[in-house]
């Protein structure tokens, strides 16, 4: 079986694989109905996806390697943005018409948009067999089965102290890993529908949290992604111990790795945090620190609980404790009541931190949220297009500055996967996350190698490795 043919993901953002279970350890004869999983939006439902396929062959499902030779189709869904959920609207267009040839077929919805839309999704879509939210994939074995006898089961609970204890992922790849530290959020921005798909904050333990870092570490993954809606609240009130003292905890756990973080908030990003990236050679100097506007009226209404004055102070400490650091961002255009004077403060907040990357978006009325019940969306979908256009132009102009900066150095970059243009070329990140292209030479996905800054574009640097892979060295992370 081919590792990585056995999901379908379909993503928004580059994304890393590895460590964990995998599939050949399992015996196909003992399972019955086969699977394939959609999978839209962030890091997070990847990271789902890995523990609900954990979950189904554990309860003797089998993966199948398409969609079109599945008997149970899955989506584990984003309401985050209005765009990922319309793409799995289309998905469910399409599964209609294949229901309707094989009426066999059981088709699941899971994640975020079942938990705010509800059985409304059954209304919508009445050939769907099942759904679940983010806290109820334990039970997904029994809603397959109860819905191959007939039965429409919805478990939609919110429980706020699942986090998939003594579930291992079952992970596609070897190099990266993601690893989810912790689930929900408390912040309640206005547009923000997390609070209500993922309910409250709730960490992983500390000890917890490192021996799965260890055992990812000791099954040769390069790298790790601690992941959370708003990781840097993570806490072990227990131990006394916030985001700092667990990143530097995994840190010192798998020295030889490299540990990135996402998502943080401006408000819970602490100097302490910043400092123990300075300090740990194998913590990647990058920070995505979403801001969303440049106007600190657009940030009260959006309840950010930061101005534009206290977000830029935030990057001022962070650029004076690590030195080269890389941050990137997340921007929304046309947020209600936006004017175009608060747009330009976007645009001028862009060109003062000079973001090595954003996320942008127009502003989409997400249901459930304070927006949607208080705020008119009144700013037209032409001027929200113009506006995001004008936001993307600028990062283009920034993010090729930007990388431009870093041709004729040298850079440590990791190499995941082969490039898309070419089997001769290789593509890795450098630890500021940077997408660096170079020859392959005798160099596979997973070593750690220099590569010489030759060119650069708005997204990707193109680089040289100094030597061949017998004579490089290897390259420590610490």
């Amino acid at each position: 079986m081919a590792l990585m043919n056995w999901q379908g993901y379909d993503f928004d953002t580059d994304t890393g694989q590895g460590g964990g279970q995998y599939l050949d350890q399992f015996s196909m004869s003992s399972m019955s109905l086969s699977f394939y999983i959609h999978t839209f939006g962030c890091q997070m439902n990847q990271a789902d996806t890995e523990i609900i396929t954990s979950i189904l062959l554990a309860g003797g499902f089998r993966p199948s390697a398409d969609e079109a030779s599945a008997d149970v189709v899955l989506l584990n869904t984003c309401a985050v943005r209005e765009n990922a959920v319309d793409r799995s609207g289309n998905i469910l267009m399409q599964l209609k018409g294949r229901k309707r040839r094989r009426k066999s077929l059981i088709v699941g919805v899971l994640g975020c948009v079942p938990q705010y839309e509800r059985e409304r999704l059954f209304t919508d879509y009445p050939f769907i067999d099942f759904i679940a939210g983010p806290d109820n994939y334990r039970a997904l074995a029994d809603m397959i089965t109860s819905s191959d006898e007939g039965g429409r089961p919805a478990c939609l609970e919110y429980d706020h102290e699942e986090t998939y204890a003594g579930i291992e992922p079952v992970r596609s790849g070897r190099i990266s890993a993601f690893l989810p530290v912790m689930r929900g959020c408390n912040n309640h921005c206005a547009f923000c529908v997390v609070p209500v798909t993922r309910g409250r904050e709730r960490s992983v333990g500390f000890d917890r949290v490192i021996a799965e870092v260890e055992v990812l570490a000791e099954s040769g993954c390069r790298e790790i992604t601690l992941l959370g809606q708003n990781v840097n609240s993570w806490c072990d009130s227990g131990k006394g111990l916030d985001f700092a003292g667990l990143l530097e905890g995994a840190s010192l756990a798998a020295p030889e790795v490299r540990i990135r973080f996402t998502t943080s908030h401006p408000r819970d990003l602490s100097e302490a945090l910043v400092r123990v990236i300075a300090a740990r050679p194998n913590l990647c100097n990058h920070i995505h620190l979403p801001v969303q506007s440049g106007s600190s009226r657009m940030l009260e209404l959006m309840h950010r609980g930061h101005s534009r004055e206290e977000y830029l102070d935030k990057i001022v400490m962070i650029r004076s404790i690590i030195a080269d650091v890389s941050v990137t961002t997340d921007l929304i255009a046309g947020f209600c009541t936006e004017t175009e004077e608060e747009h330009r403060q976007t645009l001028s907040l862009m060109e003062e931190v000079r973001f090595d990357t954003s996320f942008m978006f127009h502003y989409s009325v997400r249901p459930g949220t304070w927006a949607a019940r208080h705020l008119p969306d009144d700013v037209p979908e032409s001027v929200k297009k113009r506006r995001l256009q004008e936001i993307i132009e600028l990062q283009n102009r920034l993010s090729r500055e930007r990388y431009e900066q870093d041709i004729g150095k040298t850079i440590q970059v990791l190499a995941e996967t082969e490039s898309k243009r070419s089997e001769a070329m290789l593509m890795g990140r450098s630890d500021t996350n940077r997408a660096v292209v170079f020859n392959r030479g005798d160099f596979n996905p997973g070593d750690l190698l220099s590569v010489r800054i030759t060119g650069a574009t708005s997204a990707t640097l193109i680089g040289e490795p100094l030597r061949n892979r017998e004579q490089e060295n290897p390259v420590p992370i610490t």
